[in-house]
């Protein structure tokens, strides 16, 4: 997520710069054809591109307000979770009176958010994190999911009995709340909590069990392929097109001038082809790296930070003092 006030125009064309390379060539190619070579009827009517434009822009503009959608119902889920565990916090300090393990159902709980982290951040095939421009900027900030092993993560708060057996398991963060409620049933069985606190616990255990399912919805089903597709087929298209299209109106405005551009204001073409579809190819992109909040591009869901925020809050609800720090912005984005 970036915390600063915007992205800078040097950072936005630095992502985006090979659109922009492909985007000169393609403007040039028409340009020297009919300008060099003499093509002149190659120049398109306007009215085909713009028309073809206008459909992409609705297109464009649907998907980046769905892929936003996607990107806000994860951060409202881990909101849920940021708020479900610290009545979690409460609830482990003040029905239970035996200190330890009060402890262990709570530092379980931060094994429980590691391991949930580590599986939303792992890679599936659509997201495009691992593409050249996105990629390359992952040298500016860091994921702290790729800086240390689960296994070094989870020992931090599990014993090694619990360590091997959720190491055994696939889905890890399911299987450590099912310990949480296996603990939670034991005491209730030895009677250290009555039926009412059981059914309380159990209650914010399906909680978790709720936004962990919603969390792996989002991961595991991408924006719909087809509507992808044809966003990217449709952008091509009208980049190619528009340069074509630009021809013949800006051969018009050689009558309108005089000196040395007098003859070959058509080279204008390439600058101005190269700036209208810089915005179409941006948007996409925008869209593109919006559509996986989980992925570890620099707009994700800030998963870490709050985990850690987490961690702080009900260590402190123990009445523990030498808490870790929270996680700080690295060039304006934290994970």
């Amino acid at each position: 997520m970036h915390v600063g006030v915007s992205y800078s125009l040097k950072e936005f064309i630095f992502w985006t710069r090979r659109n922009i390379y492909k985007l000169i060539i393609i403007g040039l190619l028409p340009v020297i054809l009919y300008q060099v070579i003499g093509l002149r009827w190659i120049g398109l009517p306007w009215t085909v591109t713009a028309l073809l434009g206008t459909a992409t822009a609705f297109i464009v503009g649907f998907k980046n307000t769905q892929t936003y959608s996607r990107t806000w119902e994860a951060r409202t889920i881990w909101g849920g979770i940021l708020n479900s565990s610290r009545s979690w916090g409460i609830t482990c300090r003040d029905f239970i009176d035996d200190e330890i393990c009060t402890r262990k159902l709570v530092y379980r709980h931060f094994a429980w958010l590691t391991a949930l982290r580590y599986q939303l951040r792992e890679s599936r095939q659509w997201e495009t994190s691992s593409k050249a421009y996105n990629a390359e900027y992952q040298q500016y900030y860091s994921i702290p999911e790729k800086e240390s092993p689960l296994e070094d993560e989870l020992a931090k708060y599990l014993s090694q009995e619990e360590l091997s057996y959720i190491l055994s398991t696939k889905n890890r963060a399911a299987q450590i709340l099912s310990l949480q409620s296996a603990s939670i049933k034991n005491m209730e069985s030895k009677k250290q909590i009555d039926t009412l606190k059981f059914l309380e616990f159990e209650k914010l255990l399906r909680e978790f069990y709720d936004h962990q399912g919603k969390a792996e919805r989002i991961k595991n089903f991408p924006y719909p392929r087809q509507f992808a597709s044809i966003n990217s087929f449709f952008i091509t298209l009208f980049c190619i097109l528009l340069p074509f299209s630009m021809l013949n109106e800006f051969e018009k405005l050689n009558d309108a001038v005089s000196g040395i551009m007098k003859g070959y204001m058509v080279w204008l073409v390439v600058p101005f082809s190269v700036l209208v579809s810089w915005v179409y190819t941006s948007l996409e992109q925008v869209g593109e790296s919006t559509e996986n909040p989980f992925e570890g591009s620099a707009n994700d869901v800030p998963i870490s930070q709050m985990s850690r925020t987490i961690e702080i809050d009900m260590r402190e609800m123990l009445g523990e003092h030498d808490l870790p720090e929270p996680l700080k912005p690295r060039n304006n984005i934290v994970l």
